[in-house]
């Protein structure tokens, strides 16, 4: 089946090792290295199983960041993604989720204006860095897609629709749902390929196409992006203090671990 496939990732902090300047309350972002979101990982996996399967499947991915955002694009392509698109501009630059959702959705109706709609978009359900889970369902919105959140499993592809399994609190629903649509990935859903040897040499020998503002602008205006397009105001952040060490109460019976317990309450309290 000819099946266009959009993934939407991100490239993030790798929040292991980030740290938050007290004073400024902002992300310190020198020395710490840059990855692929992991839903949005998932999300390619499960777009390149699909292309594994099935004939005459094409995998676009798009982003939107800085210029080194490029490499995440490489990476991709080296899983076996056919071509990678940067949205990067000053323009962009400290959007929140609804301004991002905006951009992507003009970067995404750019795309489908040359080659044709998209099938399928995958997104991850969230980036590490904001835990949102919100862009996904907002560009989901404004292309008027039917969508499904938190897919643990795509159980069928066909050309007109798709089968899903996703996870809902103490179970899960099997949905069958038309395209073209919109999903996102949940960690379950697919573990991510290593690239190999040949997709890296092959992938650096393709070119990222990246789109600015005056590339989009037929879709997006400048109080739509950025932080001016920012409804979004993060009021503090801030690194969760160590907490010291707890203490242990052995060898005691219940009566008496309670009484030990209330003494050191009404001594650090005074109840």
């Amino acid at each position: 089946m000819a099946f266009k496939i959009i993934v939407c990732a991100k490239q993030v902090p790798d929040t292991n090792v980030i740290k938050i300047n007290p004073k400024t309350g902002t992300l310190i972002r020198d020395g710490v290295p840059s990855i692929l979101n992991h839903d949005d990982n998932n999300a390619l996996e499960e777009a390149l199983k699909i292309k594994d399967k099935y004939k005459d499947v094409t995998v676009t991915v798009i982003s939107m960041g800085p210029p080194q955002a490029t490499d995440l694009l490489f990476e991709c392509i080296a899983k076996g993604a056919d071509e990678g698109i940067l949205v990067s501009d000053r323009a962009v630059g400290g959007s929140d989720t609804w301004a991002t959702s905006n951009t992507l959705e003009a970067a995404i109706k750019k795309w489908e204006k040359e080659n044709g709609p998209a099938d399928l978009i995958f997104a991850g359900r969230q980036a590490i860095d904001g835990d949102t889970a919100q862009v996904g369902p907002q560009i989901a919105e404004k292309l008027h897609l039917p969508q499904v959140s938190y897919v643990e499993e795509v159980v069928e592809a066909a050309a007109d629709h798709v089968v899903v399994k996703r996870q809902f609190e103490d179970g899960y629903h099997i949905i069958k749902i038309k395209t073209p649509c919109l999903l996102t990935a949940i960690a379950e859903l697919a573990t991510p390929r290593y690239m190999s040897v040949r997709g890296i040499v092959e992938a650096y020998e393709k070119e990222i196409k990246v789109l600015g503002f005056e590339d989009l602008k037929d879709g997006l205006e400048l109080d739509m992006i950025g932080l001016k397009g920012s409804p979004t105001n993060v009021y503090q952040s801030f690194t969760k203090e160590v907490k010291g060490a707890g203490t242990i109460l052995e060898g005691l019976s219940a009566d008496e671990a309670v009484k030990a317990i209330m003494d050191k309450l009404e001594a650090k309290f005074i109840i």
